[in-house]
């Protein structure tokens, strides 16, 4: 109990400097989130962060501040690995549906122990290539899966007209920027404060050209 109260002590500090108020429900399930990763981690390898106040800090808070640029009815985390950011996308907004993709067996059964443990009736899995996904999504998230270039020229077909892909980054790189696909633009890049975290955080919002 005591390392859970460690924990939601964390989650809870970094998500005031953030400006979320979340329900408790909430804040457990994200607690209950690291707890299963880290227990699934000490087998499967699924994240180079091994201290769970350290995955608060690193992934739920880091995921969690790009809460107020998500928008639309449905999302796609491309390259999810293990479930970030979209399954704290997931929990803070049940009403929007979650598609999370990755192609590795591994983080792909843990996704699914994930959406069964915490019953996520939101968030579907698809174990595969980005390049194979079907449909069109409102909001496309992808955390240091890939440079912008790659991610449009793989998966551009499935943002939504009207639709906004957020990439997640760590420090911006003018050449990335610079060899933005047609038919895209970068509609303004954020920089992020992540608590309890070092090092630039940013966020890239594109739209259709």
């Amino acid at each position: 109990m005591a390392e859970r109260e460690r924990l939601r002590h964390r989650l809870d500090d970094g998500l005031a400097v953030l400006g979320l108020d979340l329900p408790g429900a909430v804040r457990d399930q994200l607690i209950a989130y690291v707890e299963l990763l880290a227990r699934w981690n000490a087998a499967y390898n699924l994240t180079a962060v091994r201290d769970p106040g350290e995955m608060v800090a690193r992934h739920l808070l880091d995921s969690l501040a790009i809460v107020p640029y998500v928008e639309g009815a449905s999302l796609a985390d491309l390259g999810t690995g293990a479930g970030l950011p979209g399954i704290p996308l997931a929990l803070v907004a049940p009403e929007r549906q979650v598609t999370l993709v990755d192609s590795n067996g591994k983080k792909a059964r843990f996704l699914r122990e994930a959406v069964r443990a915490l019953k996520l009736a939101n968030v579907r899995v698809i174990e595969g290539r980005v390049q194979d996904v079907p449909g069109q999504f409102d909001c496309i998230t992808a955390r240091a899966f890939a440079t912008l270039a790659d991610m449009l020229n793989w998966a551009g077909n499935l943002l939504a007209e009207g639709g906004s892909w957020l990439a997640m980054k760590g420090k911006l790189a003018d050449e990335e920027i610079a060899a933005l696909p047609a038919g895209f633009r970068i509609e303004r890049t954020i920089a992020l404060e992540v608590p309890a975290t070092v090092g630039e955080r940013h966020l890239i919002v594109v739209r259709r050209a």
